[in-house]
């Protein structure tokens, strides 16, 4: 049965502090992870608590880590992620992002020495409800996806969000892997033993599969955004590589294709990057977000092929997901429950679910 969303964020951080998080991280940690879950990211929310366990018991992320500045000006920050999760640092990067935007117009933040941290949408989405523009990525800490004609794993799924302050209603937000789909929600599929989509993945041969067991523990791989070289997924994998040359290369965190990406002592050394924009740098205070707002009315009055199915915006989704699962709760499959049920007694935290 579906859990109050309260409920839900209460479960994650309990869990997060069983584990010996610090209370204010742990707040941050499950406030992004049940920001996932809430707007239908069910890839990024409690379903990344098996995986991050894992990290926690083979000491490959530190749950009392904690981010620091090493290098800084008016406009950029340099942040070390301590050989955490990434959820704390991000959000402290992109605070720092914002403020320093708010004083100078602009103004960048990059981590390095971190994990995964998240639904990349939260951080963006933290900049447009300050009045900003907000761009986020992030290297992943999985080799999952062959470059395109390639028969080896170089990449992950890399995502970018790219979020806009609008006049009277929610951001544009615009939050999307380099992949066809997320890593989780291939993971998901496995959790509740259901097959993937055609598209999804293919075999260690380049072949179509639907198993989605076929990328994790079959030499497999997660497909570029377009699925095939027919489809154009090379323009997948080339977002793939910008993202990795904002995260990696300008944190200065281990490229994904180096030997050293999986053999760090503590945390998987991704890299993050932030970046927030005043668009009153160009516009008089409120044009921007005036045309942000006609500019989605006008591509949501598309008429529609199909009369059932209306034309959205990037946003639409997560905000119909968040308004219903706030009244009705947050569903996690049986599978997952049980998973993070054992986690959570194996850590001695309080079960909430139920």
């Amino acid at each position: 049965m579906p859990a109050p969303y309260a409920t839900h964020r209460a479960q994650l951080n309990a869990i997060l502090l069983a584990w010996g998080m610090p209370e204010e991280s742990a707040e941050t940690t499950a406030d992004v992870l049940s920001w996932a879950d809430l707007h239908g990211v069910d890839s990024h929310g409690i379903s990344m608590i098996p995986g991050y366990d894992s990290l926690r018991r083979t000491g490959r992320a530190r749950m009392d880590a904690r981010p620091t500045i090493v290098r800084e000006s008016p406009v950029s920050a340099l942040v070390d992620g301590g050989g955490g999760l990434g959820h704390v640092p991000a959000h402290f990067a992109m605070g720092v992002a914002i403020a320093k935007a708010k004083q100078s117009g602009m103004a960048m933040s990059a981590v390095r020495n971190s994990a995964h941290f998240g639904a990349t949408g939260y951080y963006t989405e933290m900049a447009a409800k300050a009045g900003l523009i907000g761009m986020a990525g992030t290297s992943a800490s999985g080799i999952q996806v062959a470059p395109t004609f390639g028969k080896e794993a170089k990449l992950g799924t890399d995502p970018w969000s790219f979020a806009a302050p609008s006049a009277g209603g929610k951001p544009f937000l615009l939050d999307m892997a380099t992949t066809t789909v997320a890593a989780g929600r291939v993971r998901n599929k496995a959790n509740e033993g259901l097959q993937c989509p055609p598209g999804w993945v293919l075999d260690s041969e380049g072949g179509p599969s639907t198993d989605p067991l076929v990328a994790k523990e079959k030499g497999g791989f997660l497909t570029s955004l377009g699925g095939s070289p027919e489809n154009s997924s090379y323009k997948g994998y080339g977002l793939a590589a910008m993202v990795n040359i904002l995260s990696s290369c300008l944190s200065g965190a281990t490229l994904i294709t180096d030997p050293l990406h999986t053999k760090k002592p503590q945390g998987m050394d991704i890299g993050h990057f932030f970046i927030a924009i005043d668009p009153n740098l160009f516009r008089e205070p409120g044009d921007f977000e005036a045309d942000v707002s006609r500019f989605r009315d006008d591509l949501r009055a598309t008429r529609p092929i199909d009369p059932a199915q209306r034309v959205m915006v990037a946003g639409d989704p997560q905000w119909a997901y968040a308004e219903d699962r706030m009244k009705g709760g947050i569903p996690v499959g049986a599978g997952l429950l049980q998973q993070v049920r054992q986690i959570a007694q194996a850590a001695a935290a309080p079960w909430l679910l139920d």
